[in-house]
């Protein structure tokens, strides 16, 4: 299990904290399957030739809809593995589903990439060389996935992480290393 954030000690005080927020999405994703049974419902009455529902019926199975798919999302394994990124003048460290952080100073990192992997978010940083890869901890669970695959132009593996939960947004992120690695 990774180590929560708040028991590191940042490597410098103007440290920015991304993680993983799993109510932010269960919000997100009540919303979009509210919104799809509140538009899709009366086109499939109106084309079935069903009976009218009053409004409020269909904004009640919406959202007791919203609240399976959410909920269930929610408390899936692929949620509860906790991902975090902080950005700081000492590097950027780093701990994705589950892992144990590792901490990369910035002259350490060859290049980072924030892309787009259909619906998700991907977070790509490509270390000049793995032995220059700090654990933040004493304990040796595992890094963060490694990527080795022909994405590098030189070959070299890179971390990955996904970001699509991740709160402040990918957009945020991609902001601040920016800021960091010129």
């Amino acid at each position: 299990m990774s180590i929560p954030p708040d028991e590191v000690e940042a490597p410098a005080d103007d440290a920015v904290l991304f993680r993983s927020s799993p109510w932010r999405t269960f919000a997100l994703m009540f919303a979009v399957v509210l919104l799809a049974y509140v538009v899709v419902s009366p086109l499939v009455g109106l084309v079935l030739g069903g009976p009218d529902d009053q409004w409020w019926s269909t904004i009640v199975q919406g959202a007791v809809i919203g609240v399976v798919v959410a909920g269930g999302y929610a408390l899936s394994a692929r949620s509860a593995l906790p991902t975090w990124v902080r950005a700081s003048s000492g590097g950027l460290e780093l701990a994705a589903q589950g892992s144990d952080p590792v901490l990369l100073a910035w002259p350490d990192i060859d290049h980072v990439v924030v892309r787009r992997d259909g619906l998700r978010t991907m977070l790509d940083v490509t270390p000049v060389d793995l032995d220059r890869v700090h654990p933040v901890s004493g304990e040796d669970e595992g890094w963060p996935a490694i990527r080795d695959d022909d994405a590098d132009p030189e070959g070299r593996p890179a971390f990955t992480a996904d970001l699509t939960e991740v709160w402040p947004g990918p957009r945020a992120l991609r902001r601040e290393l920016a800021r960091r690695m010129h």
